[in-house]
């Protein structure tokens, strides 16, 4: 892979061209970051991950070219690295199974495939998950869509069963509310036809109870 850091380079090109409309302005392209996971010896370095930007160095001054307050506005940041493309190489390999942050939990999971009990690194379990479908044979594969297939129908029926439940329970609470509404209303001398108006209870319901 001895052309890969041109192929990093030809990736976020296209990305940047293929994102472009016709008529539209420079100004409004998008930041791109591009991570690249690498298993194999890329380059030189004892680190295993490694980030690089643009930036533009005065050949005489030795000064770092910033943007002025128009172009600030303009691209919405005050530095010239924000704009070009960023770029992440993650080596893999070269990671000393010392998970000291989220990202090294990551990265630790690229490499050895494991998840530990006390990870913090968002979507890694669910990553394991997945990786571990994947890895099934056809026969597993089959047994654990028919087990979630299972699981869904069943989860499925109770949710059903309890939402009927509630809404029959609420009906019920309802009514009762309708039935005491109604004795108030005969006690205090309401005629039944205008109880039945006001509670939606039949006149025959609301005779039964006198």
């Amino acid at each position: 892979m001895q052309d890969y850091l041109m192929r990093m380079l030809f990736g976020t090109s296209k990305i940047v061209i293929d994102n472009m409309d016709a008529g539209m302005l420079y100004g409004k392209v998008k930041k791109i970051i591009s991570v690249n996971i690498v298993y194999f010896d890329l380059g030189h370095g004892n680190d295993y991950i490694y980030h690089g930007t643009t930036s533009f160095t005065g050949m005489n001054k030795k000064d770092t070219l910033s943007l002025s307050q128009q172009e600030q506005v303009v691209y919405h940041t005050e530095k010239i690295a924000t704009i070009y493309p960023e770029y992440y190489i993650i080596k893999v390999n070269q990671f000393d199974d010392i998970a000291k942050n989220t990202l090294d939990e990551w990265i630790s999971f690229l490499k050895r495939e494991e998840v530990g009990e006390n990870t913090k690194a968002k979507g890694l379990k669910e990553a394991k998950e997945k990786l571990d479908i994947l890895k099934l044979s056809k026969e597993e594969r089959r047994e654990y869509e028919w087990y979630i297939s299972n699981w869904r129908d069943t989860e499925s029926a109770m949710i059903s069963n309890f939402t009927a439940g509630e809404l029959k329970g609420k009906m019920e609470g309802r009514r009762e509310e309708k039935i005491e509404m109604a004795k108030n209303c005969i006690t205090d001398g309401m005629s039944i036809e205008k109880t039945a108006k006001l509670t939606g209870l039949t006149e025959e319901e609301i005779r039964g109870m006198a």
